[in-house]
């Protein structure tokens, strides 16, 4: 992963962006599935259950985002 500072203006430069975000979104939803897995594993206790989907549901929005994020820098 190359993290030196972005400028838009230069392809290259645009293209190791997209493959940073493009690598975030699939660890996040890596992280919602086994978060999703672990919970629909769980059945006695309600509670852990529920942060871990509520911890699936954090990641999910992360990965709309990024989606957003990536579909605004394929369109400049």
């Amino acid at each position: 992963m190359n993290l030196k500072p972005f400028n838009s203006k230069d392809h290259e430069e645009k293209e190791n962006l997209a493959s940073v975000l493009e690598s975030s979104k699939e660890m996040e939803e890596d992280l919602m599935r086994t978060y999703l897995i672990t919970a629909e594993r769980i059945h006695d206790n309600d509670e852990l259950k529920e942060r871990l989907e509520n911890f699936a549901q954090g990641n999910a929005k992360r990965t709309k985002q990024l989606v957003d994020e990536l579909n605004d820098l394929t369109d400049q």
